[in-house]
């Protein structure tokens, strides 16, 4: 007994009205987007516009075309982490500055210190120390906690339960990253002159993580965590490396 020919469609079967409407919900989406962010004071969370937006929508590709519409516009949109945000437009910023501002240079030991944040967190001041190969001050610290780049994560499940350090959505947004893996690699650093002389064999780069949620090693801050700073600079024994000419 022969069989039934097997049917094949040569085109899709999605009908002109479906994709019709997935573009009418798409626009929609784009728009509910757009007001939300003109409307926020500061970013706001992929999750919350998701929230808002008609069923079936997928929040990176509402925001992707609202991102591509004002690409060319006098100010675009930006994201850091899961934050999304408008901005001026980087060519236009001279137009809206109304004084000059002095800007602070951070000293070699508080951008060292950041860059080890950066690339290690979950990090403790010890592990910084080790990097770096001397003491870090407290100042250092001050100042990176008060750019609002660095912030404290939680404890260290070890001896004397160290506070461990990480960064913040300000320090991707300050340097026009979207995700702390934007950092440069090995070969970008070397590319930008940034490592003299030969490197060990065995040398490698860290991967950078500033997932949000705390190491199995960690466990969270206590309630008075603006105090445990302090705590952790009382008991040092070994003087304190002195402070370039250009600290802040």
């Amino acid at each position: 007994m022969a069989r039934a020919a097997k049917t094949i469609e040569l085109f899709d079967g999605t009908s002109d009205e479906a994709i019709g409407r997935a573009e009418d919900d798409l626009a929609a989406a784009v728009r509910i987007a757009e007001a939300l962010l003109f409307a926020a004071s500061e970013p706001v969370d992929e999750a919350e516009i998701a929230r808002r937006l008609p069923d079936g929508v997928h929040v990176v590709a509402a925001l992707e075309r609202l991102r591509a519409d004002f690409a060319s516009r006098g100010v675009n949109l930006a994201r850091a982490g899961k934050k999304w945000f408008f901005r001026t437009a980087p060519d236009l910023a001279y137009v809206l500055a109304r004084q000059r501002v002095e800007e602070r240079k951070l000293s070699r030991a508080a951008l060292e210190t950041l860059a080890i944040v950066a690339y290690h967190q979950p990090v403790t001041r010890a592990e910084i120390e080790e990097v770096r190969g001397v003491a870090i001050s407290k100042g250092t610290l001050d100042v990176l906690l008060e750019t609002g780049w660095v912030r404290l994560r939680g404890r260290r499940r070890a001896p004397g339960r160290p506070i461990t350090y990480g960064t913040t959505e300000n320090f991707l947004m300050h340097f026009g990253l979207e995700q702390i893996g934007d950092l440069p690699g090995l070969d970008e650093l070397k590319g930008a002159g940034l490592f003299d002389g030969r490197l060990p064999k065995d040398f490698r780069m860290p991967q950078p993580s500033d997932d949000l949620a705390l190491a199995e090693d960690e466990e969270p801050l206590e309630a008075d965590a603006p105090a445990l700073l302090e705590m952790e600079f009382l008991d040092e024994a070994e003087p304190l490396e002195t402070p370039d000419s250009d600290d802040i």
